[in-house]
């Protein structure tokens, strides 16, 4: 019984040692390292929201809220082409947007990440739920490998089915960002879940659709569009129930005319100045509908 003792001693000791060096908020010399430790730990205040982007834009919570989500980030950069990055790409033109809606004044912005942070795509609309969003855009780059010549942006809104091949293909390469390494990352919603963010979304649909039509209207002859402009698939990352969601793939990183309207100043502007517009006639005519 006197062994049991001294061996449960041995490895409860330690621990013992460490707590009580927490608790007190003393250091543990090391004389090899030449310098002292502690361990510590920093908790969030209870009740408070954690890791939820700057809204930039009027204090004013009546202001409609925008989220702009730049897709792929840190370790996923999505699409690659001619030395350009998706990942890149996209967050440069929602810097370009945010500080397009920022200088007209009037409505809320926020990015769900405005350096080179990896976000899980879950986490994408959460935020934009959380935050209490009257709209979420996500911005992506295409590549068509070898195939230069495919061109243009499309709009994705979300859909049980696809709206064609291609986009069954594509959602199903974007649905596929959080694997890194074969490992699988997000974690899985259960089939009641999925049924209840579909029978919510289905509400707010036709909104998507409309603001998608709104982007297209706003952006001709200001950008380039594919011949099939409106699209629709199931989307992970538009799956965000009674927020309004576009998926907005905005060009080619294969093409060249397309890689170099999005890469250059002048080109990052006119899509600025387009979709900020898209986003205020959007807002402008939710508020007469209300009204």
């Amino acid at each position: 019984m006197g062994r049991f003792f001294q061996i449960l001693a041995i490895f409860l000791l330690p621990v013992i040692l460490v707590g009580g060096l927490f608790v007190f908020g003393l250091t543990l010399p090391v004389p090899h390292l030449g310098r002292d430790y502690v361990i510590s730990l920093t908790l969030p205040e209870s009740g408070q929201p954690v890791d939820l982007p700057t809204i930039y834009g009027p204090p004013d919570n009546s202001r409609p809220l925008v989220v702009i989500d730049p897709g792929h980030g840190g370790k996923d950069p999505g699409a690659v082409s001619g030395g350009r990055r998706e990942k890149d790409v996209v967050l440069a033109l929602a810097h370009a947007v945010k500080d397009r809606l920022i200088e007209e004044g009037g409505i809320r912005v926020a990015l769900t990440r405005e350096d080179d942070t990896f976000l899980v795509l879950q986490e994408r609309p959460e935020i934009a739920r959380r935050m209490n969003a009257d709209l979420f855009i996500s911005l992506h780059a295409d590549s068509a490998g070898e195939v230069d010549t495919a061109y243009g942006a499309s709009v994705y809104t979300l859909s049980r089915e696809a709206s064609s091949e291609a986009a069954a293909r594509f959602a199903n390469r974007e649905n596929s960002a959080d694997l890194l390494n074969g490992v699988v990352v997000k974690n899985q919603s259960d089939p009641v879940n999925d049924i209840l963010v579909e029978l919510s979304q289905r509400r707010v649909q036709q909104t998507s659709r409309e603001f998608g039509e709104l982007i297209e209207r706003e952006g001709k002859g200001k950008h380039r569009f594919h011949s099939q402009t409106q699209r629709s698939a199931a989307l992970a990352v538009l799956r965000a129930p009674d927020v309004p969601a576009v998926l907005f793939e905005v060009g080619f990183l294969t093409n060249a005319q397309d890689a170099q309207q999005l890469s250059s100043q002048e080109g990052q502007d006119r899509f600025a100045q387009f979709l900020a517009r898209s986003i205020r006639v959007f807002f402008a005519r939710r508020s007469t509908e209300e009204s």
